[in-house]
């Protein structure tokens, strides 16, 4: 069998040089149906969706266009829906043109003006950036769109999704008439198609299938467990040790939950991070190059910043909570099994989210309407994941290890009942043994951390071991307000005893 070349496409020598040192030989099949066309300056409407190559469809036409050393200014607009994926598309342009003098900025927000603006007084051809940076730039005469020759819209269904449709009608009002567009989309909605017919010269409609298509079955192996929202953090600890376990995404729906699961696993040991909307944009893209880099192998997220997550070597991808809908879903377990290479995607069902199990199973056929229910200690949970038997939530050497060491496991064969226990299944991540409230005599420690607050009564026989009336004595010195000792052993509970 004869695979084609990025020279068979007519991409000159420099360029196919340029890709061939990051390993890049054979182009994907939504580049062999893209570069030919686009090259003419055929105007082309791709659908594709994320991880199928369609970067460089539209990225080295629009380079080779510009010419080996194209004049200072802005010669081409990338409109790309989220600052991830920005960054992203430039680092794919920079290593496209590292043969060539022509530069290329990312214009978006979340970062300080000056070095984008620098940058654009440079003399960068190639701009990418998000709508409302754009805009504001041009409108404030920093950014010149009147020369721009090429056109491209990444990802025109997701901007629709984030109301940037109205924004990017302002763009193209603001670039010359003629021009060569490009148009990228995953689904093609209405608005899409209508802005397509306004704003494009006779496209060419190119339904570009991903590489792996067809396999997606086959290369990723999908499991569905219903899950208990306090045993979560549990499972998940245990199958990041699963053998074989490389690179790892884990979704989560909303920031405050990326944030707590990325302190719950590094306090587990694990080597985590995590892009979200309360992050500042430099703490993302050091967390995303961390991640892409092999500094970090764990990376939780939420949908719209993981749009930017483009690497082929992620071997899981865990949903911590389930998606909306089949594309969402599609779009998360695609960070997975890319290339050909193989993937798991696992996904946890709440209880209260079976009806959207129900709808993703029904869409993508799955076949499995009702997924099992399953706890850190089930044994379908590590022969599924190949986790090693005897695997607990916490990596040896991690801060509260030592902590937990020896101490005697619960049994997860029923939900956790205590929220505030830190037995690996909590939601606080907070390791330090809890004070009770009402015990026997081997955790007096503990007790006597309890009583000294004042507006907790023990009664009956547990609030005394044979020491009760030095016990009621301490007590009423405190209430009288005697000393402070009270209050320094309140806020700094003593160690509990050996089992706690």
């Amino acid at each position: 069998m004869t695979f084609l070349t990025f020279s068979d496409l007519n991409i000159e020598q420099d360029i196919v040089d340029a890709l061939a040192g990051k390993g890049i030989i054979e182009p994907f099949p939504i580049q062999e149906q893209t570069i030919p066309l686009a090259l003419t300056g055929q105007d082309i409407i791709g659908q594709a969706k994320t991880g199928t190559g369609k970067t460089f469809g539209f990225g080295l036409p629009l380079i080779q266009r510009l010419g080996a050393d194209p004049a200072h200014g802005v010669k081409a607009l990338v409109v790309v829906p989220t600052r991830e994926l920005a960054v992203q598309v430039t680092e794919d342009l920079e290593l496209a043109t590292s043969n060539r003098s022509t530069t290329i900025v990312s214009i978006y927000g979340g970062k300080a003006y000056e070095g984008q603006i620098e940058q654009l007084k440079a003399g960068a051809q190639i701009v990418v950036g998000t709508p409302g940076r754009l805009i504001d730039l041009q409108r404030q005469r920093l950014l010149d769109l009147s020369h721009v020759q090429e056109v491209v819209l990444d990802e025109a269904d997701r901007m629709l999704d984030l109301g940037f449709l109205s924004d990017i009608e302002r763009i193209f009002q603001a670039v010359p008439d003629v021009r060569h567009t490009m148009l990228f989309s995953a689904t093609m909605p209405a608005p899409i198609v209508a802005l397509a017919r306004r704003f494009m010269s006779r496209p060419v409609h190119i339904r570009a299938t991903d590489p792996d298509e067809g396999l997606m079955q086959a290369n990723i192996k999908h499991l569905i467990y219903r899950a208990h929202s306090l045993d979560k953090d549990e499972v998940i600890a245990r199958i990041l040790q699963a053998n074989g376990r490389g690179k790892t995404v884990i979704f989560t729906r909303t920031k405050r939950a990326a944030a707590k699961l990325v302190e719950e696993l590094k306090d587990r040991g694990f080597n985590a991070a995590a892009v979200h909307g309360d992050l500042n944009q430099e703490q993302r893209e050091r967390a995303m190059a961390a991640f892409k880099a092999g500094k970090r192998d764990v990376l939780i997220a939420t949908d719209v910043a993981a749009r930017g997550i483009d690497v082929d070597d992620v071997t899981h991808v865990i949903n911590h909570t389930i998606p909306d809908d089949p594309d969402t879903y599609l779009h998360r377990a695609g960070r997975t099994g890319r290339a050909g290479k193989t993937g798991i995607a696992v996904t946890f069902v709440d209880w209260d989210d079976l009806h959207k199990w129900t709808l993703i199973d029904k869409a993508l056929e799955f076949g499995i309407p009702e997924p099992v229910e399953t706890y850190s200690s089930s044994p379908h949970l590590f022969e599924e994941l190949d986790i090693p038997q005897g695997t607990k939530g916490r990596l040896p050497g991690s801060s509260s290890h030592a902590a937990t060491a020896g101490a005697p496991e619960r049994s997860s064969s029923r939900p956790p009942r205590q929220p505030r226990q830190s037995d690996g299944s909590g939601e606080s991540g907070d390791s330090r043994p809890r004070r009770r409230t009402r015990t026997g005599g081997s955790d007096r420690p503990a007790a006597q951390a309890a009583d000294s607050a004042p507006k907790v009564e023990s009664t009956g026989p547990d609030s005394t071991d044979g020491d009760g009336a030095a016990t009621k004595r301490r007590r009423r010195r405190r209430r009288r307000g005697a000393g402070t000792g009270g209050e320094a052993t309140a806020s700094s509970p003593q160690p509990a005893s050996d089992g706690e």
